[in-house]
């Protein structure tokens, strides 16, 4: 699990593309700080596992199912990438909780800069845009950021200026693609409501909003 607190800015150094999958070789320094061959780093979000390492680099598999879900089929050596380390039991939870398992990836439309802030536009798509509640949480290339905006057609986060310069995000110009992660609460209440599109289907959850407010809970 992570917290979408960027910890520093690495270099891809290599990618070696297989026929559907990929392996990385990143450059880094704060996030092989106590790093050992089989621990898990978000990478722009996306939960790797370090399968060999040096002082300055880790290197890591990508299979053909994050590769078909992610942005990172368009990764090019010397780009710059989000990474975090797996949260601790004594980490400052200054995000929210994400699992680096990404549920699609989304493209930047506009950036309109804002006093001191910088407005960020992305288009996505309908299965997507459908868990983004204004003030919600969102991991964007895994930033850990709140929801300004949404509508049908897309969403918009407010940065500061200490966040667009520990992160990779203001670097991208409009037309680039995101790795999305949405607050997963809304999933798991989704499926246990057997919720879709509007509708409960009873048949697949006892779950109902009749039992929910029987119960107390609404």
């Amino acid at each position: 699990m992570f917290t979408g607190i960027i910890e520093e800015l690495g270099t891809l150094k290599n990618i070696c593309h297989n026929k559907k999958s990929s392996v990385l070789v990143i450059e880094a320094e704060k996030v092989l700080q106590d790093t050992k061959i089989g621990d898990s780093i978000a990478v722009n979000g996306v939960c790797l596992t370090v399968r060999s390492m040096t002082s300055r680099t880790f290197e890591t598999d990508v299979m053909a199912e994050t590769m078909r879900r992610t942005n990172m089929v368009n990764l090019t050596p010397g780009g710059r990438l989000n990474l975090e380390r797996a949260l601790s039991l004594n980490t400052r939870l200054g995000g929210h909780i994400i699992s680096g398992h990404i549920d699609g990836t989304g493209t930047i439309r506009s950036f309109e800069k804002e006093e001191n802030a910088v407005w960020v536009t992305i288009d996505a798509e309908p299965e997507i845009l459908r868990y983004i509640v204004e003030k919600g949480s969102i991991a964007i290339d895994g930033i850990s950021l709140t929801v300004a905006f949404v509508n049908e057609d897309i969403f918009q986060i407010s940065m500061i200026p200490h966040t667009g310069e520990m992160t990779g995000l203001l670097r991208k110009k409009p037309g680039d693609t995101v790795n999305l992660e949405c607050d997963v609460i809304g999933k798991y209440v989704e499926k246990l409501l057997g919720i879709k599109e509007g509708k409960q289907d009873r048949k697949r959850s006892s779950i109902s909003l009749e039992f929910l407010e029987n119960s107390g809970f609404l």
